[in-house]
């Protein structure tokens, strides 16, 4: 387990350069970013002068040279626009995400599995036809109109809740349904077709004939068996609402990180698109380890595999 763990946290290493470099590629194959910085009086000097004080005079291989020593300090940089350090604005903009992140996951994910198993084991019946029916509507329907008619309805029609903003309990309840709304359909319907593979299997029936309780079958053995994938998909989703949040925090104008994202993208500043991305990609690969860990207290047989 231990030579396991060593040996994937070497390739996250490996994996994380890689990508910090396909970062640093494409950002700059994006365009100069010192032409957003042009007005009518700038002269051609003073680009020369912003561009060596930025760094961006140097050679691409020397420029990437000190983005890496750079990051090695833990500096990810200053923006070009904001003139602000990059992780400063990270750390402003990734608590608020995570709050709704986290939110959004746990209801999600408590609600995926609960219906899923509930599905399954009443299959083709009202409760799993309703759950089926959910699925397809979750998936149907664009995140960014469920948030628009949910503030319409609950904001404007009714006047319950805040439309926008991040202030109490009351400013989550939208944006965390919403989010909610998004991810069920999918880990539900996941769940539900694990279930059903694994109520089909030998040593379920061989359970059920020793006598053991039908809620000790389901929840303790076929549930445990059955959350290999839906485990896989979790971590996946979690890692790309950090960063897959900006339709959700433009509606109801929360400023995180998908926002930081998209306005570095939009302004062409380097270093904020470099830091964000780096972040997500590190938190990707971080969840990734994690799930492979959790998979081996799931299923020994994979322990013994990998080990």
């Amino acid at each position: 387990m231990g030579r396991f763990i060593l040996v994937r946290l070497l390739q996250t290493i490996i994996a994380l350069v890689g990508i910090s470099l396909l970062i640093f590629i494409l950002v700059r194959v994006s365009g100069d970013p010192t032409i957003l910085m042009r007005t009518s009086t700038t002269t051609e000097e003073e680009i020369a002068n912003i561009k060596q004080v930025l760094g961006l005079d140097k050679s691409q291989p020397e420029q990437y040279w000190i983005f890496v020593k750079n990051l090695a300090h833990g500096d990810l940089g200053e923006s070009l626009i904001k003139r602000r350090p990059v992780i400063e604005m990270i750390g402003e903009a990734l608590p608020i995400s995570l709050k709704l992140a986290l939110s959004s996951f746990a209801v999600s994910m408590l609600l995926s599995f609960v219906l899923g198993v509930l599905a399954a084991t009443r299959r083709d019946g009202w409760l799993d036809n309703g759950v089926k029916f959910l699925a397809v509507l979750g998936q149907a329907l664009p995140t960014f109109w469920v948030g628009i008619m949910a503030m319409f309805v609950f904001s404007v029609h009714w006047r319950l809740l805040p439309a926008a903003g991040t202030g109490n309990i009351a400013h989550f309840i939208m944006p965390v349904g919403t989010m909610s709304f998004f991810l069920l359909p999918g880990m539900m319907r996941l769940v539900r077709s694990s279930m059903l593979d694994v109520l089909d299997s030998e040593y379920i029936k061989l359970a059920r004939i020793k006598g053991l309780p039908e809620r000790m079958v389901i929840w303790k053995h076929a549930l445990r068996n059955a959350l290999i994938t839906p485990l896989t998909t979790a971590g996946m989703l979690f890692a790309l609402l950090i960063s897959g949040e900006v339709v959700i925090e433009t509606v109801f104008n929360w400023p995180g990180i998908g926002r930081l994202s998209v306005e570095g993208m939009v302004a062409r500043d380097f270093p904020v698109v470099q830091g964000v991305t780096l972040m997500v990609a590190a938190l990707v690969l971080f969840l990734n380890l994690l799930v492979d860990i959790l998979y081996a207290y799931v299923d020994p047989q994979i322990r013994y595999q990998r080990t």
